[in-house]
């Protein structure tokens, strides 16, 4: 894949902050899809060395059978901490390398995070999307932030999730008897395109296949 970057990586949180606050203007919650999808893709980390080496891993299927097509892994040292609200920073520059590798164009990537449901607009799924130019979804295992009302345990039952009075994304349930997932918009996707997206990857557990796949990737399973 051609990976566009328009910034430098920064070193600081306060460097970092400057970046999502221009980038978040980038961000289109809008449909915007230039052909068909034929493939769809998820990218998850794991992490070395007490921490120091990041490992990426790229998983791109083909939709709607959701059968593997290609795989891919990156290394490089982990420049930036742990902080939440910040987790692009230290995972999406190994993920840029991995997807670098990949021949395979994914029409939509899938991350194991945060879109719009941040708390500057701009998770992991979101400063992806803008410097790729894709479709991108953030399907995230735990709440960032926001507020929603009590969730039917029903397959595709969802609750808007709210933050400041606006909608930021929703929480969604994927499978009868487990924990729902939350779903925003990363970039050039609407919501209800990105629920619909994401049940459509999830046959059959609570995370989506494309998640599944790269999470044993990046874990070394």
């Amino acid at each position: 894949m051609q990976i566009y970057q328009p910034h430098p990586w920064p070193l600081t949180v306060e460097e970092a902050i400057t970046i999502q606050e221009e980038l978040r203007h980038q961000v289109i919650t809008q449909d915007q899809f230039t052909q068909p999808v034929q493939y769809v893709a998820g990218v998850d980390m794991g992490f070395e060395a007490d921490g120091t080496i990041s490992r990426a891993a790229v998983a791109v299927l083909s939709f709607p059978d959701l059968q593997v097509v290609e795989t891919s892994l990156a290394y490089r040292p982990t420049s930036f901490p742990y902080i939440p609200g910040f987790l692009s920073f230290r995972e999406i520059p190994a993920v840029l390398d991995a997807l670098e590798k990949v021949q395979t164009k994914p029409d939509i990537i899938l991350c194991d995070g945060q879109g719009i449901a941040h708390p500057r607009r701009l998770g992991i799924a979101s400063h992806l999307g803008v410097l790729l130019n894709i479709p991108t979804i953030g399907v995230a295992k735990s709440l960032l932030i926001g507020k929603h009302e009590e969730l039917a345990d029903t397959k595709g039952s969802w609750q808007p999730l709210i933050n400041r009075g606006e909608i930021i994304g929703a929480v969604l349930r994927t499978r009868v008897g487990v924990k729902p997932v939350y779903v925003s918009s990363g970039h050039k996707i609407s919501l209800p395109t990105a629920i619909d997206y994401v049940l459509r990857c999830t046959p059959k557990y609570r995370l989506p296949e494309t998640t599944r796949v790269a999470d044993k990737l990046a874990s070394n399973r």
